[in-house]
């Protein structure tokens, strides 16, 4: 289902009140915070699935969480967002909190997103993308997991090998 980041984009415009009951929103189970119901409902109204449900909530609560007047760049994926989040901040934690947020059972995923979308504030995050992924995050098969971690493996290799080559130019 696309068009939700849009859905939200325009809400926030016409009432910037939205984003406070979003953020709100992530101190509760994804869907269980009343006051935001006439935010999400409206999009999603026909659809029954509770795990689709939970992730526009848990989505609409990140973005909110995230949203910035004067983001800059293009949006990313999160797998890309976090190789170059370590890339440029040398973190040697944040690949242990991808891999425990690809690591993530149902109960702990809210958690993690929130935790890594709050380490990756300063990063300009495809929100369309991550609800995609998220909307099928149980698939056996581990669609979303394994895209993002090759989203991460391949640019942190890129990332990390144009610093090497940087380095090496100016020692040169």
């Amino acid at each position: 289902m696309s068009g939700f980041i849009e859905w939200l984009e325009g809400l926030n415009e016409k009432d910037t009140k939205v984003r406070a009951v979003l953020r709100r929103s992530l101190a509760f189970t994804p869907g269980f915070h009343v006051p935001a119901y006439p935010y999400i409902e409206p999009f999603i109204k026909n659809e029954s699935n509770s795990w689709r449900r939970e992730m526009f909530y848990l989505v609409a609560g990140l973005w909110a969480a995230h949203w910035r007047e004067d983001r800059k760049g293009q949006p990313e994926s999160l797998g890309k967002a976090c190789a170059r989040y370590q890339a440029a901040s040398g973190s040697t934690s944040t690949e242990n909190r991808f891999i425990s947020l690809l690591d993530a059972d149902t109960d702990q995923l809210p958690h993690r997103l929130r935790q890594m979308i709050a380490l990756l504030k300063e990063q300009s995050i495809d929100f369309e993308e991550l609800l995609t992924g998220l909307l099928y995050w149980n698939d056996e098969q581990k669609r979303t997991q394994n895209g993002w971690g090759r989203d991460y493996y391949r640019n942190l290799n890129n990332e990390t090998d144009t610093v090497h080559h940087n380095d090496k130019e100016i020692s040169e």
